[in-house]
């Protein structure tokens, strides 16, 4: 408690030093001095961006095409009920043992249809092996609001299509 009471008592009178350094030239703060508000000219103007995001970073990825093919076939296509809309699933064949992210892409199609093709990546190595681990099932959901614009759903894969009607 003897050591305590001086440092603190240094420190307080130390401190009430510090309003008039906060007014000097000594503070960095105010090296630059106060903000100014001026107009756009009409170019920063039409830019429209923000100057501290970067367009392009050396170090971003760039985006990638989706590279996956057509599975090889198809077995099932089941379109369930569900509230707010439906699901769409699908279960397919693929050529080779070891294929991963398999999904439902969506294509442009005709007013009225619902089209998508079956894909999925395929291993470097291609493995032989039984239908039971060729197998794979992928599900895309479909809301009440795109369901009351389609009449025909049609999913597609290397060898044949499926199609569901109402």
């Amino acid at each position: 408690m003897r050591k305590f009471l001086p440092v603190l008592l240094i420190a307080a009178i130390g401190l009430s030093g510090c309003g008039y350094v906060r007014d000097s030239r000594l503070n960095p703060f105010n090296w630059f001095g106060r903000a100014e508000a001026r107009p756009l000219s009409a170019e920063e103007a039409a830019q429209e961006r923000n100057p501290l995001i970067p367009e392009r970073s050396a170090f971003a990825n760039k985006p990638d095409t989706d590279r996956r093919g057509r599975i090889a076939g198809l077995e099932n296509l089941v379109v369930e009920r569900i509230p707010g809309g439906a699901i769409l699933r699908v279960t397919g064949i693929s050529s080779s043992v070891g294929a991963f992210d398999v999904a439902l892409r969506e294509l442009p199609g005709e007013p009225g249809v619902a089209r998508y093709e079956m894909v999925s990546y395929l291993p470097e190595v291609p493995a032989d092996g039984p239908i039971q681990t060729r197998r794979y099932t992928a599900a895309t959901r479909l809301s009440d609001t795109a369901l009351a614009q389609v009449q025909t759903i049609e999913v597609l894969s290397a060898s044949n299509a499926l199609t569901s009607r109402r």
